[in-house]
């Protein structure tokens, strides 16, 4: 192997691991009360964070706003995210995630259980990753005493 090719396996590895610590901040800051300002910061100016059922929000202002009202429906959450598959082609990059997560939701003070994939686009940005679309496809979100089975979506 050339050192060429060594510098650039290297390289692709740096680059996945600087994109699972964003991955990782994500989940810290939404677990730490949803810190919308923090949040908003992981994204590009002109992002998409589309959690379908949740809502679409285009723009970090908008992203913002979003995370800004999310303890209002989830007064706790905790994200734990698996299962990484991140490609890298340069400056830009593609991931994919799986989210268990145990929550409770606010309206209800219900405790649910939560599963989905976050399909996502990165984008490296004055040398740093950023989120520039991430997609959150559900699986199921469901009361903690039913599960799944008996009713998938709370």
């Amino acid at each position: 192997m050339s050192l060429e090719d060594l510098e650039k396996r290297i390289k692709a590895l740096e680059d996945i691991e600087a994109i699972k610590n964003l991955k990782r901040r994500y989940c810290a800051y939404c677990d730490d009360q949803y810190d919308a300002d923090a949040l908003a910061e992981l994204f590009t100016e002109d992002a998409v964070w589309d959690g379908k059922e949740r809502g679409r929000n285009e723009g970090r202002e908008a992203i913002r706003t979003f995370f800004q009202n999310a303890p209002s429906r989830l007064t706790f959450a905790l994200h734990m995210v698996l299962n990484p598959i991140i490609e890298v082609d340069g400056d830009r990059a593609t991931g994919t995630w799986y989210l268990f997560q145990p929550c409770t939701y606010a309206e209800t003070n219900q405790a649910v259980w939560g599963s989905a994939r976050y399909d996502e686009e990165y984008v490296r940005v004055d040398g740093k990753w950023m989120f520039q679309n991430l997609t959150l496809n559900s699986h199921f979100w469901t009361p903690f005493g039913k599960g799944w089975v008996e009713a998938q979506f709370a």
